[in-house]
């Protein structure tokens, strides 16, 4: 398989399938593409209708776009991995959280970016980002208590990959958490399939400036 992704610093819709291939040890040949340049969206648009990344090609050529859609397709086709939990009631769950992740909280994702080298502590906390925040806070939060953790439900799975670029956006935007929540991230930072996603995006030299002055 081939995984087209953006930057490894920007793009947290890209990290997502990312950490999930390189957590379950799923092999897949990785395609990066240096966003806002000359020639990014057409070399996108060669394999991902929506013009966006990521997009996920398979050993049949097929594509599979859109970050919660892949992490859909990766969970039907390796059934071995317990991406999504057995329990039928926490799947429910963990599927729940994940749509909310994805088709929500636009005011943190506009006021507080993905930008993993970059230390913004303090800025962007407006009103409404805040209350992003505190949802998210309670949803983790709760996810553990009734759970158990170490991660929202229990083991690392799809729930904790589609957090995984809130984790990255905390740490450098440095909201209050509750301790739980604080925690939580603290050991998804440390996983280590977010970890190796942290360290090749410290490593790029590649820079959207748009992404890089808080107003």
């Amino acid at each position: 398989m081939k995984l087209l992704i953006g930057d490894k610093n920007y793009s947290s819709w890209s990290m997502r399938p990312w950490v999930l291939l390189k957590h379950f040890g799923i092999p897949f040949d990785e395609v990066c593409i240096e966003l806002f340049e000359a020639g990014a969206r057409a070399a996108i648009l060669e394999h991902s209708p929506s013009g966006r990344v990521p997009c996920l090609v398979g050993d049949d050529g097929l594509s599979v776009w859109d970050s919660l859609a892949i992490a859909e397709t990766l969970a039907e086709r390796f059934p071995q991995h317990a991406m999504w939990p057995r329990d039928a009631a926490q799947r429910a769950e963990a599927r729940s959280i994940s749509a909310e992740m994805h088709s929500g909280f636009g005011d943190l994702r506009s006021n507080m970016w993905m930008n993993i080298r970059a230390s913004f502590a303090g800025k962007g906390a407006t009103p409404s980002a805040l209350a992003d925040i505190a949802r998210v806070d309670a949803i983790w939060s709760s996810c553990i208590e009734r759970h158990g953790g170490p991660f929202l439900f229990g083991e690392f799975g799809i729930a904790d990959a589609m957090y995984a670029p809130v984790v990255m956006r905390f740490n450098t935007w440095q909201p209050a958490l509750s301790d739980t929540a604080a925690a939580y991230a603290r050991r998804v930072t440390q996983q280590p399939a977010v970890r190796a996603w942290i360290e090749d995006a410290q490593r790029e030299t590649h820079v959207i400036p748009v992404y890089e002055i808080p107003e």
